[in-house]
């Protein structure tokens, strides 16, 4: 095969490999560290089944909807490119061709089409799990299986085609490097009214920060920002000096972004916590994707800092007016994906390189107010579809199946659901469920039955 090449199809895997790992385990660890003991289970059987249903639908009908040839419901405009036609790409000519994609003929890849389907599968993944954080501790998990697959069809394949695929916004010009709108900004928005209709967590829950294990938050904090390396390194598609530059950009945004919160916690009076500083992380890896290689180190230095600053005011003080006080988003997915995952994309507007990826320019480099407008414009658009297209699949879940858990599931939390808990009280060293007795020990060798 003349067009493939063994070290970008090593490094495209390589690199997907690592997003997996931010959601198998990552985000699996940092949700059953950060939740009350009697939610662990739960919080991490329930990103552990929405990342096993986008891998079926994705390869099922996913991947050609929000990369594949557009369904033309007009000759022209929004409407004339804004979704793929499903179809699956289980079929061995689908499975070893060259990767292409439809709507962008001049994107030339080294590898195949199955390795652009298993990176792109698993960015999709880690999308409802990150919105999966704003509901944590009352979603009801029969109800959390059918929305993951809507949702993820429905929402995530259209705003993929839209900005990645070659839809609607990528042709007015929309850049998004590696998903700050199409994985974070949606997943942040869509978890925010997801939230608001479930309702809140008991009162209990609100009233008591108590996580259960903070090593296990270390750990999947560690897992997602080593394994942003691949997030944003892989999504120039080589294994060239973009990827590498990118890289680094990804690895300054996060310090600068950690350390000024750190520092906005001393300014404030406040002590630096882990799970505070854990957000800071957080923000800094959001907030560089969109432009990981669009910008320079510089811009990536000003980012982290612009980014983080504006999201630590947000949740610490945003987060006590309407209406952000009146919803219970668990783990301030609103803030951290969503509001910087926005203030990343209109900060590439500001600081795009022409000298970087793909010539963009925006005003620092002489580019005028152009891009700055277009990645405005697109990021309403992800706001506004996200919201109403989340707000109407949980309606159309909720008529089959109730989005809330009842009372008395919610105040036993994972026996209930799961039947075990992640320390089981009774039987610590075998782990049997309360009410359930150990079997009798094994006679010792040598001794009668």
């Amino acid at each position: 095969m003349e067009w493939l090449s063994e070290g970008a199809n090593s490094w495209q895997l390589t690199a997907a490999t690592f997003v997996g790992l931010m959601s198998i385990p990552g985000l699996v660890v940092l949700y059953g560290g950060v939740m009350q003991k009697r939610w662990s289970v739960n919080s991490m059987m329930m990103a552990f089944i929405a990342f096993a249903i986008v891998l079926v639908l994705w390869v099922l009908v996913g991947f050609k909807m929000a990369f594949g040839t557009p369904i033309h419901l007009a000759d022209s405009g929004f409407f004339g490119n804004f979704w793929g036609q499903p179809g699956s790409i289980l079929n061995s000519h689908s499975l070893l061709e060259q990767a292409h994609l439809p709507e962008l003929p001049d994107e030339k890849f080294l590898f195949p089409m199955s390795t652009l389907a298993y990176f792109q599968i698993v960015f999709a993944g880690i999308t409802p799990i990150l919105m999966l954080g704003s509901v944590l501790g009352r979603f009801n998990f029969k109800a959390w299986i059918p929305f993951v697959a809507l949702w993820t069809l429905f929402v995530y394949t259209i705003n993929a085609f839209l900005i990645w695929g070659g839809g609607f916004f990528a042709q007015q010009g929309a850049v998004d490097y590696s998903g700050g709108y199409v994985i974070h900004l949606s997943a942040g928005v869509s978890g925010f009214v997801a939230a608001a209709v479930i309702g809140p967590r008991l009162q209990r829950d609100r009233e008591v920060d108590a996580p259960n294990n903070l090593a296990m938050v270390a750990v999947g904090a560690g897992l997602l920002w080593m394994g942003w390396n691949g997030f944003n390194g892989g999504d120039w598609y080589s294994a060239g000096e973009i990827a590498s530059a990118s890289v680094l950009n990804t690895n300054i945004c996060t310090a600068v972004a950690f350390l000024v919160w750190v520092a906005m916690d001393y300014l404030t009076g406040r002590k630096p916590s882990l799970i505070g500083s854990v957000n800071g992380m957080i923000v800094g890896l959001v907030a560089i994707t969109p432009g990981a290689g669009f910008v320079n180190g510089w811009g990536a230095i000003i980012i982290g800092v612009i980014a983080s600053v504006l999201v630590y005011l947000a949740l610490n003080y945003l987060s006590r007016v309407a209406p952000f006080r009146n919803v219970d988003d668990t783990l301030g997915v609103v803030y951290t994906h969503g509001f910087a995952g926005v203030a990343g994309g209109l900060l590439v507007g500001i600081f795009a390189n022409n000298l970087m990826a793909g010539e963009h320019e925006g005003l620092i480099s002489g580019g005028g107010l152009h891009l700055l407008w277009v990645q405005a414009y697109t990021a309403a658009w992800v706001i506004a579809f996200s919201a109403i297209g989340t707000f109407v699949l949980l309606k159309l879940v909720g008529l089959a199946v109730p989005l809330r858990m009842t009372e008395a599931d919610m105040e036993t939390g994972d026996i209930a659901v799961h039947g075990h808990e992640v320390y089981p009280s009774d039987v610590p060293s075998l782990g049997y469920p309360a009410g359930i007795p150990a079997p009798a020990p094994a006679p010792a060798p040598g001794t009668a039955s």
